[in-house]
């Protein structure tokens, strides 16, 4: 499998309202995915394989700190790497932004979701009872902690 991935754009919008829809109880309209691809506060990342998506991940900041909206994985391409290569790609592009954290919320129950947010650096740092619906469920908040940066100019 040949993993590539790539900035949201426009044309981008149908696959990945279609993904939402696959993976979310609650899933994002189209509209809401344009407006976060065209909104300067976010950083959307799509990973395709062999030419098809196979997952997006959503970041919006907040001065100088990154809150994971959502990381959503096709389930034909899950348990192959896409999830752990969207994560890392957001990380990257957060410490170029030199944000002090990446943030998100994950199911207490998903255990292979928290395992692989470990494996990245995320740790658990609070809990957040009934936040997610259909069903009703607690989240762990998960938080990497990135690099300060000190940039000079000569």
């Amino acid at each position: 499998m040949k993993l590539e991935i790539a900035a949201a754009a426009l044309q981008h919008v149908p696959a990945l309202a279609a993904l939402e829809r696959e993976c979310f109880s609650r899933p994002w309209s189209g509209e809401s995915l344009l407006c976060a691809i065209e909104d300067p506060a976010y950083f959307v990342f799509c990973a395709f394989a062999d030419s098809m998506l196979a997952g997006y991940i959503s970041v919006r900041t907040v001065l100088n700190e990154g809150y994971v909206n959502n990381l959503a994985v096709t389930r034909a391409f899950r348990r192959r790497g896409v999830g752990r290569a969207l994560v890392k790609e957001a990380l990257t592009d957060a410490a170029k932004r030199n944000l002090s954290f990446l943030s998100l919320e994950v199911r207490a129950s998903n255990t292979p979701a928290i395992a692989l947010y470990e494996s990245l650096g995320f740790h658990k740092e609070g809990l957040r009872r009934g936040f997610y619906t259909a069903p009703k469920e607690d989240a762990w908040i998960m938080t990497a902690h990135l690099p300060e940066r000190n940039e000079t100019h000569v």
